[in-house]
């Protein structure tokens, strides 16, 4: 039964997800006569939602000013990805064995959406297509607090993937990361469990792009 989501978890999604996506950059003011007009909501569920994302650090009130985006020192952020990197490789490898034939073709699918969007250099859709990915393995792996202890920290902490002006360099990064797919794919089809644990912990979490994340 599908878990119900009142109006502030809908602003808090909505808000955790331009930030993780990189719509919303650090020290970026939020405007919240904005998000209530997107969202046609009232003020109220707004600003509980923003208090919240305030007392997980994502956001910083700061009076006369309002909300803005926290920074994360470069530390945290390698600090949190390090802990996604194991809770992914326990996600990859619990649900080895319970991908479907379906499920690899849908993850295949992906791929090859993502390259397109690494063609046309469209990142908003690189950033869905790489987080459905990810989703159809993480979603079989049949421990529900495992799914939501990873998905607190792929979704409302931090940034799943790399960004830069640059977008020359930012897309050549985001090849590679594909190929990293590409290898997870590989290892589900064969049901090399040490191989996906060894590319999400020491490879795909493990970044060498610290000025990009």
């Amino acid at each position: 039964m599908p878990k119900y989501k009142s109006l502030k978890d809908h602003v808090y999604e909505y808000i955790s997800k331009k930030i993780q996506n990189g719509e919303l950059l650090s020290e970026e003011k939020i405007n919240e006569s904005e998000i209530c007009r997107e969202l046609e909501i009232s003020r109220t569920p707004a600003r509980e939602a923003l208090i919240q994302l305030s007392s997980e650090n994502l956001l910083e009130y700061i009076p006369r000013k309002g909300f803005i985006v926290k920074e994360f020192d470069i530390t945290k952020k390698l600090e949190i990805y390090q802990i996604i990197g194991n809770l992914d490789a326990l996600a990859a490898s619990l649900s080895i064995d319970n991908l479907t034939e379906t499920e690899i073709l849908k993850m295949e699918e992906l791929l090859e959406k993502i390259n397109i969007s690494i063609k046309y250099t469209n990142f908003s859709d690189y950033s869905q297509f790489q987080n459905e990915f990810h989703d159809v393995y993480i979603n079989k792996c049949n421990n529900n607090t495992l799914i939501e202890l990873l998905n607190s920290y792929r979704f409302n902490f931090i940034r799943q993937t790399y960004l830069s002006d640059d977008k020359e360099k930012l897309f050549k990064v985001l090849a590679q990361v594909n190929k990293e797919h590409k290898e997870m794919l590989n290892c589900f089809k064969n049901k090399d469990k040490e191989g996906v644990e060894r590319i999400l912990k020491n490879i795909h979490w493990h970044t060498s792009y610290k000025d990009m994340i």
